[in-house]
């Protein structure tokens, strides 16, 4: 049972990223119309470093395809985890409306890590 619902939240997580990193590239998910200046700075600050936001896109693309796939799933979950703090960071101080889903987000990254603890047990010895 475990594992069934550690494979369906790392679908949801996966396609998630990919989703998300799609979106950087292509912009078909519209902006909200009433974003907080905060944040409305903060997007702007991201944008004017030019290859900060296409690499952000390209790690979540990659990260959630190999989410996807068990056999790589312990490195994905290390690869998204700077992604999903500042996902974190970002709602806590600049859009606290958005709290809930970064929470969620960081909770099922936490997860994984823990899940797959052991693989990552040569890097600390």
């Amino acid at each position: 049972m475990k594992s069934k619902i550690l494979f369906v939240l790392s679908l949801l997580f996966g396609l998630m990223f990919i989703n998300a990193g799609l979106n950087k590239f292509f912009n078909y998910m519209p902006m909200p119309e009433d974003m907080p200046e905060a944040m409305v700075k903060l997007i702007a600050a991201y944008t004017t470093i030019v290859w900060l936001m296409p690499l952000v896109a390209v790690v979540e693309i990659i990260g959630g395809v190999l989410i996807i796939i068990p056999r790589f799933r312990a490195l994905a979950a290390i690869m998204v985890l700077p992604i999903t703090v500042g996902i974190l960071l970002t709602h806590i101080f600049n859009e606290p409306s958005g709290l809930p889903i970064a929470i969620a987000f960081f909770a099922v990254n936490i997860w994984l890590l823990f899940e797959y603890r052991e693989k990552y047990m040569p890097l600390v010895k």
